[in-house]
């Protein structure tokens, strides 16, 4: 098989599986759709590997398959750019999303939509690898909006459960927000260039660094505004500050959605587009700084956010916001391949504590709340050690690979100058404290401690606070009797509430296994290669004006002596501080939290409305929306169109007929007189003018 042929086989493939089990799921049954799409991921996923190795060869691809569209003198194609910076998306989306489908058999498995489910997946596979694999912005939009409407079906994957439709429905009008500003710095491209192609406008990018916006009395840098407006779209699907708050909302859908959204898919896609974008960015200190700032506040402040939550999926979801802002800094500092770096180890273990906490969820009962777990450890031992490592990975454990590339950022806006780049030094720094405590409280709940699952309200679905009481109401529906993929539960002999948790099937084991495993090496190996060794190679540009890289390269000394340099550093015993501060507070001194809690009600109260910011977007934003729609439909059409226009007009011959009939009586004499005044008239203006 040609290499072309094999770069149309990666998307492809996924896309197939799609089709087959969305259109024919249900001739197929369930076992040949999963085991279809999951076949055709494999296949995707193998393919990428050889063109790993054809791109480490020197091989490096560019080139358009089809022309969709042409206008005057513009085509609009679809077309691959296969360098190393693509491949290493390639890879890291089709790993993760293989382990999905795998675990998804038995999430899934007495689900209703068991074949939509799949054909979703698949789907979404096929969409971000489109969006990664292309070679211009026409097709990169393509992929972005593709993305956003697969996410939309599967975060509302249950739709007959009202929390999920309300999740789904923000996410994807905060997407449009994001993506309108994204649309708007395209067009500024093509404005600017007259060309979407990636090498055109890359090759011509520094000729047009000091352009000038042409608007009277404004002295915009264009090339400032495409990068800001470029870094809208990423706000939106990165979920960075102000634009975060559907990710939270999106753990509505199953389990393993969150961990394809989070992991390896929608919300890395942002990161994955400013590194792509480095020849444009590069050129403009100004929005690389409002990248590093926007980063550092979702770093610092969605982390906060983590430490009060005590639905184990919410938990999971403000780390996924917080580690995105690690991302979106190390891009503001230009370390653009420390940023991928750290999204590709934090695809594994992130995808990993989403599955883990997956089969926790199963083995409880669908109880998701983090206060009525404890001591799962002895029952769940291999769930057990795969989270542990999972968040031993997260807070930047020596020798993990989360370790090397969390601490490559925080080194990399230490040497940055921009502006912004003290605070996001601060932020990044207190962020591994905050991480390392809410990641720890989660674990030691959940695992360790008295048991406390005969706590759990009769109802048995008791949800973390008010604002998730609907969470499990898909469970009182025909529709949903077993939705929420519940098979442990299916064929539990205890009952509801009666026996021990156990340990989840292979079929979600293995997955946690498998990730597990780059979870510890992945940055260990990668290291040197990626962020000191050149892989990136012309993939990634770097101006001579930004040498954070080249700083960072001349303190790396191999992987082992850093991670024993770290024993001497802040943000190591930080994390230290956050995990110890974990154990006392909730498995020596439970008592203390609720004391603080009581204490400091408004800190509490701030974080558990998250900043009011769904508060405001639904007063100011929804409700204006509402509001502004009332006053047009009561004035614009009731008054105005309805009233005035068509009732006015009607109206108005009403009155003209009337008078006029008067005039119209049939009596010869009427007409006589009417002439004689007529007449009358017509001389008295004559004689006046």
């Amino acid at each position: 098989m040609s290499m072309q042929n094999l770069y149309l086989l990666v998307p492809l493939a996924p896309l197939v599986g799609a089709i087959a089990a969305g259109l024919f799921g249900k001739c197929l049954g369930r076992a040949w759709s999963h085991r279809i799409t999951i076949a055709l991921v494999a296949v995707s996923f193998f393919a990428s590997l050889a063109i790993f190795n054809d791109v480490l060869a020197g091989n490096v691809f560019n080139g358009a398959v089809y022309t969709w569209l042409t206008s005057g003198g513009t085509s609009f194609q679809v077309g691959f750019l296969i360098d190393r910076l693509t491949v290493t998306m390639m890879l890291v989306v089709t790993f993760v999303s293989l382990m999905v489908h795998i675990y998804t058999i038995g999430y899934m498995q007495d689900d209703d939509g068991y074949q939509r489910f799949f054909s979703y997946i698949s789907l979404f596979t096929f969409s971000m690898l489109m969006l990664v694999m292309a070679n211009n912005f026409m097709q990169l939009f393509f992929g972005w909006e593709a993305v956003g409407l697969v996410s939309y079906l599967l975060i509302g994957f249950w739709f007959k459960k009202d929390t999920a439709i309300y999740a789904n429905l923000k996410a994807f009008l905060v997407n449009r927000v994001g993506d309108f500003g994204f649309l708007l710095g395209i067009g500024l491209v093509l404005m600017v260039f007259g060309t979407l192609d990636y090498a055109a406008v890359f090759a011509n990018a520094a000729s047009h660094a000091n352009d000038m916006a042409p608007i009277p009395g404004v002295s915009w840098n264009l090339m400032s505004a495409i990068c800001i407006l470029l870094f809208i779209g990423a706000m939106g699907k990165s979920a960075q500050f102000p634009l975060h708050v559907w990710l939270p909302d999106s753990m509505e859908g199953p389990t393993p959605i969150s961990a394809l959204i989070h992991a390896a898919t929608m919300v890395t896609a942002g990161i994955f587009m400013v590194a792509r974008m480095s020849p444009l960015f590069e050129l403009s200190d100004t929005a690389l700084s409002f990248v590093m700032v926007i980063g550092a506040i979702t770093a610092l402040f969605m982390g906060f956010l983590g430490i009060i939550q005590n639905d184990i999926k919410r938990v999971v979801a403000y780390s996924t916001l917080s580690q995105l802002g690690y991302m979106t800094v190390a891009l503001g500092a230009s370390a653009y391949s420390v940023a991928i770096f750290h999204l590709m180890t934090h695809a594994f273990f992130k995808a990993l504590l989403f599955l883990a906490a997956g089969s926790v969820i199963i083995a409880m009962h669908h109880n998701q709340d983090i206060r009525y777990m404890g001591g799962l450890k002895k029952y769940m031992p291999i769930t057990w050690i795969t989270s542990l490592i999972g968040s031993l990975a997260l807070i930047g454990t020596p020798f993990f690979s989360g370790f090397y590339s969390k601490d490559s950022i925080i080194e990399a806006v230490a040497l940055s100058h921009l502006p912004g780049s003290g605070f996001a030094y601060f932020a990044v720094v207190a962020g591994v404290f905050v991480t390392a405590f809410y990641s720890f409280r989660m674990y030691f709940l959940v695992f360790h401690g008295k048991e406390r699952y005969d706590q759990v309200p009769h109802d048995g679905h008791h949800s973390a606070d008010a604002g998730h009481a609907a969470h499990d109401a898909h469970h009182a529906d025909a529709h949903d009797a077993h939705a929420h993929d519940d098979h442990a539960v299916a064929h539990d002999d205890h009952g509801h509430h009666g026996g021990k948790p156990h340990e989840t099937p292979w079929v979600v084991t293995l997955p946690l296994i498998l990730l597990a495993i780059p979870s510890v090496l992945i940055g260990y190996i990668a290291i040197e290669p990626m962020l000191h060794g050149g892989y990136f190679g012309d993939a990634i540009f770097i101006s001579e004006q930004h040498p954070v890289m080249h700083e960072l390269k001349a303190e790396f000394h191999g992987a082992f002596a850093m991670a024993l340099h770290s024993l001497t550093t802040l943000p190591l015993w930080l994390a230290v501080a956050g995990v110890a501060s974990a154990a006392f507070f909730y498995l020596k001194r439970p008592d203390i939290p609720a004391a603080i809690q009581k204490k400091f009600g408004f800190i509490y109260t701030l974080l558990d409305n998250k900043y009011y910011f769904d508060r405001f977007n639904d007063w100011f934003f929804a409700g204006g929306a509402r509001g502004a729609s009332g006053f047009l439909w009561k004035f614009g059409d009731v008054k105005l169109i309805d009233g005035l226009m068509v009732n006015g007009s009607a109206k108005l011959v009403g009155m003209f007929s009337g008078l006029v009939r008067h005039l119209q009586s049939g009596y010869i004499y009427h007409y006589a007189f009417s002439m004689i005044i007529g007449v009358f008239v017509l001389l008295t203006v004559r004689n006046w003018f």
